[in-house]
């Protein structure tokens, strides 16, 4: 799944839930753009699977930017139309995460 939703990335064949925007707009660590997100997911790995979410199967994906921003992505992947849907973004908390690839317990 990582290497299509890479894949739409560089085609800029990726569409933004207005709840992603939202989150990107008011996280409370500053303001993420589109090109942080893009940059974050292509050099990101997948953390979790979300296999059962509907309509798609969507995952959480870590990544850091250039600027060594850490970034979580939740994507799904729409097959039949080439396409990665972004549903939220957010600047993981390092109270909630060990390295921000595992939730603390």
């Amino acid at each position: 799944m990582l290497s299509r939703i890479k894949r739409c990335i560089l085609a800029r064949h990726v569409k933004f839930s207005s709840h992603a925007r939202e989150e990107m707009e008011s996280e409370e660590f500053g303001e993420i753009s589109k090109e942080e997100v893009y940059e974050s997911i292509l050099n990101g790995e997948i953390i979790e699977k979300y296999e059962k979410d509907k309509p798609y199967p969507s995952c959480l994906i870590f990544g850091e930017t250039s600027e060594r921003r850490p970034i979580h992505t939740v994507c799904a992947y729409i097959n039949e139309e080439d396409l990665t849907v972004i549903v939220t973004v957010y600047e993981p908390d390092p109270g909630i995460w060990i390295e921000y690839r595992k939730r603390k317990k």
